[in-house]
């Protein structure tokens, strides 16, 4: 099981979207799906969350409302092995979105281009003849520019099997800061990532429209993660929380969705109504709300 999902935030789009990225990458399908009920809050039969694969890599999305909305700050690299590929790629993210660096040559890439599809989400796309693969990208602006390296060794020592699989710098002349990251690639969990800095003036930061949803398999590992991770108390809410650069996580033990699954729906709901007052997940109180 992947242990880190990238979880989008949708007003009401998410089932367009989610049926839109499935039909454009390999080794894509659509998983679990969870659908408003007549008692609301959003439109009956309308997709609370829902889980799917693009690439292979694991993605959940939720129709939340309009309270976030994606910025280029985090974004999905992809790898594209033919040029057929990564053309039609473009055209179809494309429609309906917006060229934040157009699909060209560059001294850093054959062929390359950065887009906002249609419902806000970035790409970047990168033509470099491997198989399609697809990683999520942060890009530290503002506050947070220069800080990249910084969050990857801290990333990288929190969770198993992680490390700092490639890290290119800016040099002298450039204009950004030397000696800040200007590629970089690490891995959480095994999971690749990547990052970059960039200190021109940028109008976006990172947002909860983009979190990255931890599967936990105990309080213990909720709790180190938590006290680790967690940087701004007033971003703590049924399991999310926002860490010192700006980012947002979900740190989720596997049994909470369990339990919220439950057939019988007056489990369900108490479960539900417990998670709603928490901020941390506690398992204990979710299992005695289960039992009622």
């Amino acid at each position: 099981m992947q242990k880190i999902t990238p979880f989008l935030w949708f007003d009401n789009q998410a089932e367009e979207a989610m049926n839109f990225y499935t039909s454009l990458f390999k080794n894509s399908e659509i998983g679990d799906v969870a659908r408003y009920g007549e008692a609301g809050p959003g439109p009956a039969g309308s997709i609370v969350t829902a889980t799917f694969k693009l690439a292979g890599l694991e993605v959940t999305a939720l129709n939340g409302g309009p309270h976030f909305k994606f910025t280029p700050a985090t974004s999905f690299f992809v790898i594209c092995e033919t040029e057929e590929e990564i053309d039609t790629l473009w055209d179809n993210l494309s429609e309906g979105g917006q060229a934040l660096m157009e699909l060209a040559a560059y001294p850093f890439s054959e062929k390359f281009g950065w887009v906002e599809d249609r419902f806000g989400l970035s790409w970047q796309l990168n033509l470099v003849g491997q198989p399609q693969k697809i990683m999520p990208f942060l890009l530290f602006v503002g506050d947070q520019g220069g800080k990249a390296e910084e969050a990857m060794n801290f990333y990288t020592s929190l969770f198993d099997n992680s490390s700092i699989n490639r890290l290119e710098r800016y040099g002298p002349g450039s204009e950004e800061i030397e000696g800040t990251v200007v590629h970089a690639v690490f891995s959480l969990f095994g999971q690749e990532f990547m990052a970059m800095d960039s200190a021109g003036a940028h109008a976006f930061s990172f947002t909860e429209a983009v979190s990255f949803m931890v599967h936990c398999q105990s309080q213990a590992e909720v709790d180190e993660l938590w006290q680790q991770l967690s940087a701004d108390k007033e971003a703590e809410q049924c399991g999310w929380l926002k860490d010192k650069y700006g980012v947002s996580w979900q740190i989720i033990p596997d049994i909470l969705m369990e339990l919220m699954g439950d057939p019988d729906p007056e489990k369900s709901k108490r479960v539900t109504e417990a998670m709603l007052q928490m901020k941390k997940i506690d398992i204990a109180a979710l299992k005695q709300a289960y039992e009622g």
